[in-house]
């Protein structure tokens, strides 16, 4: 389904936490010893700043590794299937790809370890490590929310779509896309939109699973469901479990 909506935000989006989640996950199974080809990153394995009081040790994450086998992974198909990188869309997804590389770089962070007489911190030993993957996920996000529309007609590099900022550079780790989004809200066959009537929504949140969101304005119905369950069971010696009938309701609240 990611061809129908080919060039769009939401497929940039994909790209880039497929990519981001490959190096993650690879660079992850390196440090644990589950790979052969791989294990910590030795660049790190002396040196520091011992005036400062610490030094690199432990085990840090290659990172490097994770990087180049999600590009071989990800990217070489693309460039095989198409025989030619030419044109914006194979572009747009090669560059996404990347910026999903590179959110995971960017958010890389120094664990340290305290050494020294009761647990003061006189000496540590630091290495470097990933950012939780719901980190970079939430970064991801942000990214997608300012996704750059970029033009589908490659003059020699990726420029925006938007003449009067044509001047302001395109960043790695920025999200790129062609095309304007469907509206998710209502059905179209066509494209496999399903809408969002008939969608049960919670009517106090403000987030994307709320009434005012899900139902794009449109309002909601509020029904009432009896649910009848086993409750307040107890062993009775011997041998059998009596149990209370316990009826509850509540309201649920679908998209008009």
């Amino acid at each position: 389904s990611v061809h129908r909506f080919a060039g769009t935000k939401e497929t940039a989006f994909i790209y880039a936490v497929t990519a981001a989640g490959l190096v993650h996950s690879v660079t992850r199974s390196c440090s644990a010893g589950n790979v052969t080809e791989c294990s910590c990153d030795t660049n790190l394995q002396s040196g520091g700043s011992a005036s400062e009081g610490w030094h690199w040790g432990g085990c840090s994450d290659d990172i490097h590794y994770g990087m180049s086998f999600s590009r071989t992974f990800l990217d070489v198909p693309v460039k095989n299937i198409t025989g030619k990188s030419g044109s914006g869309l194979v572009a747009m997804n090669l560059h996404n790809n990347e910026a999903g590389r590179q959110a995971v770089a960017k958010l890389m962070s120094v664990d340290c370890r305290c050494h020294g007489v009761s647990g003061s911190c006189a000496v540590k030993t630091c290495w470097k490590t990933m950012s939780s993957f719901e980190k970079i996920g939430r970064f991801l996000k942000d990214k997608y929310e300012n996704s750059i529309q970029i033009s589908d007609r490659l003059k020699k590099k990726l420029r925006r779509k938007e003449k009067s900022q044509r001047k302001i550079p395109i960043q790695k780790e920025d999200l790129l896309y062609v095309n304007k989004s469907p509206n998710y809200c209502v059905e179209d066959q066509k494209l496999g939109i399903s809408g969002t009537q008939g969608r049960e929504c919670n009517r106090t949140s403000e987030g994307p699973d709320g009434c005012n969101l899900l139902c794009c304005g449109r309002g909601y119905n509020t029904h009432v469901v009896r649910h009848v369950e086993r409750c307040e069971c107890k062993f009775v010696w011997c041998c059998y479990v009596r149990c209370r009938r316990c009826e509850t309701m509540t309201d649920v609240h679908t998209c008009k």
